[in-house]
């Protein structure tokens, strides 16, 4: 009997959690555009913040994971911690909205809502219909798997044993505490949880005064994962994780010292029958509360984490700054999320090869040994972008992504990989700029005026195509391929004049070898910005979006 308690508990529950993740990953596809935007409304308007916070949380299905990705994100230096404390008081309430779910007995709906999934996304190609689909496949079964975890546990209110142990144990507010702490952070979801005290309840083996404590343990259970996330990331970083769990503690002590009465009264009164109800919105009206109560005490909440983790002494905090600010693994649990980040170190890289191919020109242009060691060194700077990025792009691809961010996947890989070789391009250009001041070549000023107007096609080509994978400009686009063809035509007719100034004496052969091999980089250059804007008639739209 026990072993096949035990073994359909973890089913149920098994099958709980991946109904919760199913569902989570078609919320997160089909909201996928809602939250990319998420990032860039964030203000220094904390109720916003708080919106936000509730919104994230709702469509990822934890709290958990949104307090690591809020870390990630104050640790990318992308959110201050002001906007990050608005973001867990969301969060806090948008989490309880699993518990008021399977607080209502829909496993009726279950079975038609799998099979409706299940066709819906054999029969319909549509990318948004297939991840509607796959919300209801992991709606029904949540549903299954809470119906089969109520069954399983059924048998515990006809041992004496556990009986007694609830009776002598259960009325224990730090034992409740506890238990629920423990619950928590074995599960690793608050949710699930209170999935498992509504299971209990719903078969008359937890009375509600002992699922109360347990779900104030479990609310500050939740913050553990985001502690274990900040290990070893910034000083504020780790102040969002204290920040959190201050919250829940600090709203933990205050209810149980004044309010576990009235809260009772509130959620029996609504609910006078249906325990279930009465745990849901127990759970909901903690999280509310506490928000209206700490909310106006947020910059001492602030204050609190300042004198919890404070900052060290000047001398001993200097840190050098990172190169790669965005690509927070935190931030994976939201690929999307995760996505848009990486559209801002890209940014980052193509402004770095931009100014590797600035330096390389006016090397050529000053002969100047400065603007030579700026190209080298800006060239180091994109390979390491490029090397960072690429490892990030294959992380989130091994997430549950849309189709549409897939395809933005895959066309930032190529294009990533074209800016790189652009740089390469610069490097080689500021190679034949040290080249032409070692062995003091000098170049004709018919070949130098000729140089200048390719120069200049170069940088704005370059210039254009990153542009259109903002805008999706079309004709932009086109804009890029003219000037790519306008390049090729330039190249050769250069080249065929120079020859003729070779045989007339009027430029050397040391020289010639110089300007043949720099038209032959600037060329590969505008190949591969060609590639950069044809990306976006590829796909129709803009790829990257940084506004």
């Amino acid at each position: 009997m026990y072993l096949e308690m035990f073994l359909g508990a973890v089913a149920g529950l098994s099958l709980f959690l991946y109904g919760m993740k199913l569902m989570a990953d078609g919320l997160q596809k089909f909201a996928g555009d809602k939250l990319k935007s998420i990032v860039r409304t964030l203000t220094k308007n904390r109720l916003m913040a708080v919106l936000v916070g509730m919104f994230v949380t709702m469509v990822i299905q934890s709290s958990s994971a949104t307090s690591v990705m809020v870390v990630g994100f104050v640790n990318a230096s992308i959110m201050t911690i002001q906007q990050a404390v608005g973001v867990i008081f969301g969060a806090n309430i948008g989490t309880t909205i699993t518990g008021q779910m399977v607080s209502f007995n829909l496993s009726q709906w279950a079975p038609i809502a799998i099979g409706t999934g299940i066709l819906m996304g054999a029969i319909v190609k549509n990318p948004k219909v297939k991840e509607f689909a796959e919300i209801l496949v992991g709606f029904g079964i949540l549903f299954i798997g809470m119906n089969y975890l109520k069954d399983a546990l059924a048998p515990l209110k006809d041992l004496p044993a556990f009986t007694e142990w609830i009776v002598n144990y259960g009325h224990n507010p730090l034992f409740g505490v506890a238990l629920g702490f423990i619950m928590t952070l074995a599960l690793q979801s608050s949710s699930a949880t209170i999935g498992v005290l509504i299971a209990l309840a719903s078969q008359g083996v937890l009375p509600f005064a002992t699922a109360l404590y347990i779900i104030f343990g479990d609310n500050i259970g939740t913050c553990t994962t985001a502690l274990i996330s900040s290990l070893g990331t910034s000083r504020r970083g780790k102040q969002v994780a204290v920040i959190h769990l201050s919250i829940n503690i600090i709203g933990t002590i205050y209810f149980m010292l004044f309010f576990t009465g009235i809260l009772t009264n509130i959620v029996t009164s609504m609910n006078a029958t249906d325990i279930a109800r009465q745990i849901a919105n127990a759970h909901t009206i903690f999280n509310i509360v506490n928000v209206i109560v700490l909310f106006p005490f947020a910059n001492l909440l602030v204050k609190l984490a300042d004198f919890i983790i404070p900052e060290p002494q000047a001398e001993i905090m200097e840190e050098e700054e990172k190169l790669v600010s965005y690509l927070d693994k935190r931030i994976l649990v939201s690929p999307s999320i995760a996505l848009q980040n990486t559209m801002y170190e890209f940014a980052a890289m193509s402004h770095a090869a931009d100014k590797t191919l600035t330096y390389a020109i006016d090397a050529i242009r000053l002969r100047s040994q400065e603007k030579i060691e700026k190209a080298f060194a800006s060239e180091q700077q994109v390979n390491q972008f490029q090397k960072a990025i690429i490892e990030y792009l294959v992380e989130i691809s091994q997430q549950s992504v849309s189709t549409s961010d897939q395809e933005t996947i895959d066309e930032l890989f190529s294009t990533v990989n074209d800016v790189e070789r652009i740089s390469d391009h610069a490097e080689n250009i500021a190679d034949f700029a040290k080249a032409v001041l070692e062995r003091d070549i000098v170049l004709d000023e018919k070949t130098l005026s000729e140089l200048e107007h390719v120069f200049g096609l170069v940088q704005k080509g370059f210039a254009m195509s990153i542009d259109t994978l903002s805008t999706g400009n079309i004709e932009k686009v086109k804009e890029v391929i003219t000037i790519e063809r306008e390049i090729d035509r330039l190249k050769i007719e250069i080249r065929d004049k120079y020859m003729k100034r070779m045989n007339k004496g009027i430029a050397s052969a040391d020289s010639g070898i110089f300007v043949m091999d720099l038209l032959s980089n600037l060329e590969r250059i505008s190949d591969h910005f060609r590639n950069i804007g044809e990306t976006v008639q590829r796909l129709g739209r803009p790829v990257v979006v940084t506004e």
